[in-house]
């Protein structure tokens, strides 16, 4: 099983906007108070994008980072994967704003909307893409700027979001190391729990959407929370059960940075304790598919993730959608 080709991350790179937000900043802007805000979320603070920052800027200097450390060039990237709901435009796809600012001029590109699951849908595509043996360099990359689609003025979500990007580059290795398994699934029912509902077919912008705050997150955050804990903690076990590898021998879970409580939950589902699973959500806030990238980058810089350690990477987000990657850094 070790030996047969597998895709491993060569590269990683993260990114974030300069400016801070912290939870006394917000208690200025809405009805809330640091000590809420940090006890049911485990936040402190978040990055957030001025106007003259989008989301492809922040892939760029991600994938830069990723790249350099892989030790490759533009022209080397065969496929280009961004995963984001906050694209640059509807279309074109982010992913070729992003293959012209980095002169990857040989890659396909392409966007996933996956929500906060984003990045891991990203691994699984380019992990199958690599061990069918097409590709060679894939550059998977969750970016997203929702401070862009955060209406300000609601004290439930405006509390929770934060703007980043990760990304990884992807090549072939000699099977010892890489993605071992993925796991991804979804509940188109619950859409209506998690959404943005202006901008698309369905509602064109317009005055009228414009002015009853259409284009900003909508969420049911008690039915999220629900959902969220449930999904990933079925997700994590699935996955563990598939691989044939007992949570004792992972040296770190990297869930999606979305809320300590639902971290938590989906550690004691597993039966991990909490030394052996990376939270930096108090940095960055939920930066949906950016923040298991950011997370994994962060763990290595840190030494708390180290070649040949086993680590499981687990999300959930809008759609809704779950995925899990098991991997062998």
């Amino acid at each position: 099983m070790e030996h047969n080709l597998k895709a491993m991350i060569a590269g990683l790179g993260y990114a974030v906007p300069d400016k801070i937000l912290t939870n006394a900043d917000l208690e200025k802007i809405v009805d809330t108070t640091e000590e809420w805000i940090r006890t049911r979320t485990g936040m402190e603070e978040r990055h957030i994008g001025d106007e003259s920052i989008s989301t492809s800027d922040l892939c760029t200097e991600a994938a830069k980072k990723a790249m350099a450390e892989a030790g490759v060039e533009a022209g080397d990237i065969d496929i280009i994967i961004v995963a984001t709901v906050t694209g640059d435009t509807p279309f074109p796809s982010t992913a070729c704003y992003v293959q012209k600012n980095l002169g990857a001029l040989n890659a396909a590109a392409f966007d996933i909307s996956a929500a906060c699951s984003g990045f891991l849908y990203g691994l699984t595509i380019a992990n199958n893409l690599i061990t069918n043996q097409t590709y060679k360099n894939i550059l998977v990359i969750g970016s997203e700027m929702l401070s862009k689609i955060t209406d300000w003025t609601d004290r439930t979500t405006c509390v929770l979001f934060g703007d980043g990007a990760g990304a990884a580059v992807l090549q072939p290795s000699d099977g010892t190391r890489g993605i071992f398994s993925t796991y991804m699934a979804s509940d188109g029912r619950l859409t209506d729990l998690l959404y943005m509902p202006g901008g698309g077919s369905r509602k064109p912008a317009t005055h009228d959407t414009v002015d009853q705050k259409l284009h900003y997150i909508k969420m049911q955050g008690q039915e999220v929370f629900k959902a969220a804990v449930k999904a990933m903690g079925d997700a994590a076990v699935n996955i563990l059960e598939k691989s044939g590898i007992s949570s004792d021998k992972l040296a770190l879970l990297i869930p999606h940075q979305a809320n300590t409580r639902i971290i938590k939950a989906t550690a004691k589902r597993i039966k991990l304790d909490m030394s052996k699973v990376f939270v930096n959500v108090q940095k960055y806030g939920n930066t949906s598919a950016a923040s298991i990238p950011i997370a994994l980058t962060e763990a290595v810089e840190q030494g708390r993730l180290k070649k040949g350690d086993y680590c499981l990477l687990v999300s959930f987000g809008g759609g809704f959608t779950t995925g899990a990657v098991l991997l062998k850094y």
